[in-house]
């Protein structure tokens, strides 16, 4: 086990203290609210804005209340939805990686900076579904002036599914702030679950009845409706969030225990992990799913997972181990699968983290360094998984809180990078660290790269 001495530590502080003041520029978009999520989601606000203007001028969707453009509207508002869900889907996920990694690393550092990024599609997500329902709100609204008007075209049964949808779809976006998700994360998901469910089937029966307002006499709904363009994006949606559940299966699991504070989990029911994956598991399906890192290790079928007690369900699992674990999905590329942008990383982690790490150890696809910090860790996690680490990483440093105090982990993140001569940085650590990590490194101008918690 690698212990940095004190001099290094403070040679890293010192580094730290005289580096040349960054740009304006850099400072600026270093920032945590200024990161490529936040940046999707403006571009969202940015391209609808622009739609709107033209609907609202060149396009005339709202010239006069018995001419409103209803259908333009409905289906600028199910394409933002669209956005929203299918950029979520796990198979579009694991596409925009392998997309994302193509670049050679012969290609410039700014470049692969940027790409390695990829994983902050979740602005497009609240993006998405952030304007549209905002759309959904002008969609009513104009319906309900068309109505008013004396439109013949909009039925008070199409408007009041209409507000009934909107009340929940606002409910959703309320629950999903991450100041309240912070602190009620499972309302938060039974709300993003059920609720989302239940938005689904009332646009189905909102589109349903839009149609049947409209349709001429004798013409048949059911032909009808299948020739709006507006029912095939609403199977489209269907069937994406319908995918995930039709995996959904109950599995054998062997967990280890090395410490209360923690267990390891085996599974080996088919599925190829790889490194840099996750897998959703759960065990109690419809309520609470918790995503993990998947620890494949080279010529050995299944995977582990690192669990730590970090709650109530942690908490249960750890305390009572299961003999099953239900699993939803398919195995799903993560943050981590970047790093093959670079000619060499390092990756600093605490206490857990060490699970989506330790796969890319194990993989050796390109040079990297480990700095581990964390709670005694032969105690916590046993002797073998240490020992494993060490065989993979001989180099890192595996830093005892216990034993020495919680480290400058800034520090030690830019030491790192100095002796390894490391292009990127990725950090598996708490949010307050990650952020802190990530955004003193990106002021230096190393690329810096971890979770966002935007689920």
């Amino acid at each position: 086990m690698t212990m940095g001495s004190s001099s290094e530590v403070l040679h890293a502080t010192r580094t730290t203290e005289t580096h040349a003041q960054p740009s304006l520029w850099r400072r600026i978009f270093s920032h945590p609210r200024m990161i490529q999520y936040h940046r999707l989601f403006a571009l969202v606000l940015l391209v609808n804005g622009v739609v709107a203007w033209l609907g609202a001028t060149a396009w005339g969707w709202w010239a006069s209340a018995d001419s409103v453009a209803l259908g333009a509207i409905a289906q600028v508002m199910l394409v933002n939805f669209a956005l929203a869900i299918l950029v979520r889907q796990q198979y579009v996920v694991n596409a925009l990686f392998w997309l994302a990694t193509r670049a050679p690393t012969s290609w410039p550092l700014a470049v692969r900076w940027q790409l390695a990024k990829v994983y902050h599609f979740g602005g497009l997500h609240s993006g998405g579904n952030s304007v549209g329902s905002l759309w959904f709100a002008v969609l009513l609204a104009s319906q309900a002036w068309h109505l008013n008007a004396g439109g013949q075209a909009v039925s008070a049964r199409t408007v009041a599914v209409g507000t009934l949808l909107l009340l929940l779809l606002l409910a959703i976006i309320a629950l999903a702030l991450p100041a309240y998700r912070a602190k009620a994360h499972n309302r938060f998901e039974l709300m993003h679950r059920f609720g989302g469910w239940t938005a689904l089937l009332l646009f189905w029966a909102h589109a349903a009845s839009t149609v049947a307002d409209q349709a001429p006499a004798g013409q048949s709904l059911w032909v009808m409706f299948w020739q709006q363009p507006t029912a095939w994006l609403l199977l489209l949606l269907t069937i994406s969030v319908a995918l995930p559940w039709a995996r959904l299966k109950r599995v054998p699991v062997h967990i280890v225990k090395p410490s209360k504070h923690a267990v390891v989990v085996q599974y080996n029911f088919g599925d190829n992990a790889f490194a840099g994956s996750s897998n959703a598991v759960s065990l109690r399906p419809l309520l609470e799913w918790h995503s993990f890192a998947n620890i494949p290790a080279p010529g050995v079928s299944g995977f582990r997972q690192i669990i730590s007690r970090a709650g109530d369900w942690t908490g249960e699992l750890i305390d009572n181990p299961p003999t099953h674990l239900w699993v939803k999905g398919i195995t799903t590329a993560g943050v981590a699968n970047i790093e093959v942008l670079f000619k060499k990383v390092v990756y600093v982690a605490t206490g857990s983290g060490i699970g989506p790490v330790l796969p890319h150890l194990l993989a050796h696809k390109l040079p990297m360094h480990l700095v581990w910090t964390t709670r005694n860790p032969r105690k916590t996690y046993g002797d073998a998984l240490v020992d494993e680490i060490l065989a993979a990483n001989p180099g890192a440093l595996i830093w005892d809180t216990d034993a020495r105090g919680k480290p400058d982990m800034v520090a030690l993140a830019l030491e790192a990078v100095q002796h390894s001569g490391a292009e990127a940085v990725i950090c598996i650590a708490n949010q307050k660290v990650t952020q802190n990590v990530i955004q003193q490194l990106e002021l230096r101008g190393i690329p810096g790269y971890g979770a966002i918690w935007d689920s």
